[in-house]
């Protein structure tokens, strides 16, 4: 494989710097730090240019906060004006990256996503079902994936794939950041631990557009591995969640053991307590769904949620705090996604039970949501 060179050039370019800047605005044009950035646009895009040129480029400061969904996450955003350089960079490199890519890697890639991935499995659950043997199903979850990717592993992965100094010196620059650390401990979880007490040398800022970049690089090793060495057909990896079909339950057993040791010898990552050997004809949990051969639902947990979430906007309607519109999204949002799955009785119970009642007016699902 050719190495990667002179592309630094083209993520300094300035014409490349404002796409970068129109897809950075995207759904965000109206915030305040968006229209500050904008209202001097060419300084600005001139200003990281040279920075850039002149290697005083330095990543801003991270504003850090809490999402609990669908577990808590600890999330790290970066300035406007970084999130400019992360897609100057994304928009030059990840092209290049995504062909190296094995086909069935779903997570942050164009053309891929949740459905195509749930699409693919169950795809392969029809193939196997209907042969004679009994099939199993490998679920393999590594701990604390973002928060455990090793610095220095990754930047040789880097160098292995790029001759140029100057990109490695900005990629460097993002990923051995002076300011802030990214690092758990694996037995802490986000919330408990204190940013002093943080890792230097380990993790990746959850919010980063290149830290979706390196984390898909990262575990490609392990893609390829799995391909190349161990000649696995049905493979699939959304992210660090990687499901592995097959007859004999002996054999996965070994396969685990020899992805396990590939992971702690060249990632520096550990597998989790949620990997297990399974028949297929548990269902498969993946992607958000319950897979079976036949059908697939949404996770019961995931369903809960929803109920959870639909009641608080429910009894906030009914106090006038949101408006139709942000129920309407909401509800459209919701059906969307259970147009994937199996879900007519949970559609018409949701349909049946949250009435959206505000003086006197009620308003329901539309005939479209059904």
């Amino acid at each position: 494989m050719k190495k990667i060179r002179n592309i630094y050039e083209k993520i300094c370019d300035f014409e490349n710097l404002y796409q970068a800047y129109l897809e950075a605005r995207k759904c965000k044009r109206y915030r305040q730090d968006v229209l500050q950035f904008s209202a001097n646009l060419e300084e600005n895009l001139i200003q990281i240019q040279n920075g850039l040129i002149c290697k005083t480029y330095k990543v801003g400061r991270y504003r850090e906060f809490f999402v609990y969904e669908p577990k808590k996450r600890l999330i790290m955003a970066l300035p406007f004006k970084d999130r400019v350089v992360q897609w100057a960079i994304y928009r030059q490199l990840n092209p290049i990256f995504d062909k190296q890519f094995i086909y069935d890697s779903y997570a942050c890639r164009v053309g891929k996503g949740t459905h195509k991935a749930a699409d693919r499995l169950q795809y392969w659950l029809r193939q196997v079902a209907r042969k004679p043997t009994k099939y199993y199903y490998l679920k393999l979850d590594i701990t604390k994936y973002f928060y455990r990717i090793n610095h220095q592993i990754l930047m040789e992965i880097l160098q292995k794939k790029i001759d140029d100094p100057d990109l490695i010196w900005l990629l460097d620059t993002i990923i051995n950041c002076e300011d802030t650390k990214f690092g758990l401990p694996l037995d802490t979880d986000p919330g408990e631990c204190a940013p002093e007490d943080r890792l230097a040398d380990v993790g990746m800022p959850i919010g980063n557009l290149t830290s979706q970049m390196f984390a898909n690089l990262y575990l490609n090793e392990v893609d390829q591995y799995a391909k190349h060495e161990l000649r696995l057909h049905y493979y699939i990896r959304y992210m660090d969640d990687i499901i592995i079909l097959h007859h004999d339950k002996k054999y996965l057993h070994a396969i685990k053991d020899d992805i396990e040791r590939f992971l702690n010898d060249n990632l520096a990552l550990q597998l989790n307590g949620k990997t297990a050997i399974r028949p297929i004809g548990c269902g498969i949990e993946f992607v958000g769904f319950r897979i079976w051969p036949t059908h697939r639902n949404l996770k019961k947990k995931t369903a809960l949620k929803m109920k959870h979430r639909l009641k608080y906007l429910q009894k906030a309607y009914a106090r006038g705090e949101i408006g139709f519109d942000e129920v309407n999204a909401s509800m459209q949002s919701y059906f969307g996604l259970l147009k994937h799955c199996n879900s007519y009785n949970l559609r018409k119970k949701l349909c049946q039970t949250f009435v959206f009642t505000k003086g006197g007016n009620d308003i329901g699902c539309s005939k479209n949501s059904r």
